[in-house]
């Protein structure tokens, strides 16, 4: 059974993976403003991975 601690570090994983996978298409597929816009998206999963991270233990 997975309790609170194990589902946010769950979440954290893929958000990081998801994070990477974004910043990865902004700075190798798209070469225009669009490039930019996934970068910042993926900057956005990693600050709310580390959230997630910070409140393992505490919820």
């Amino acid at each position: 059974m997975m309790n609170k601690n194990t589902v946010l570090a769950w979440a954290t994983f893929i958000m990081i993976i998801v994070g990477c996978a974004l910043i990865a298409m902004g700075a190798f597929k798209y070469d225009d403003v669009a490039g930019w816009g996934f970068a910042s998206v993926g900057i956005g999963f990693f600050a709310i991975a580390w959230v997630f991270n910070a409140l393992k233990g505490r919820v």
